[in-house]
């Protein structure tokens, strides 16, 4: 089974808004994402487990590998997307508040998680 794989300007993203995702409270941290900004990373993180089954279909069938790499590269696209809304978000509300609070070691957090994406 062939899946095909949708640029993300097909999808709109639903980005975050100022101050609506994340909170930081003493010895507790969690994000607060809208309903709207939870629907679109579930709807988006539910399309990529469909093609992630798709592909170990297409491996069991010895799908020609050039075809399973393509579509592993529209996953990692996938995921991708979805780390750039939680980032952008991240950023926009935790990491300005925190900054707002004289916690200058979210800068750290932040560039740590900021490369264990790019990798």
């Amino acid at each position: 089974m062939e899946l095909e794989s949708k640029p993300a300007a097909d999808t709109p993203a639903a980005t975050p808004e100022q101050g609506e995702n994340c909170c930081h409270t003493e010895g507790e941290r969690r994000s607060h994402h809208s309903q709207k900004v939870k629907d679109n990373l579930v709807s988006r993180l539910n399309r990529i487990e469909g093609q992630i089954r798709g592909v170990k279909g297409m491996i069991e069938k010895d799908t020609y590998c050039d075809d399973v790499l393509n579509q592993i590269a529209a996953i990692q696209s996938a995921l991708n997307s979805v780390g750039r809304i939680l980032l952008e978000g991240h950023m926009r509300s935790c990491v300005v508040e925190r900054l707002e609070q004289g916690d200058e070691e979210v800068i750290e957090e932040l560039l740590k998680t900021m490369s264990k994406l790019m990798k």
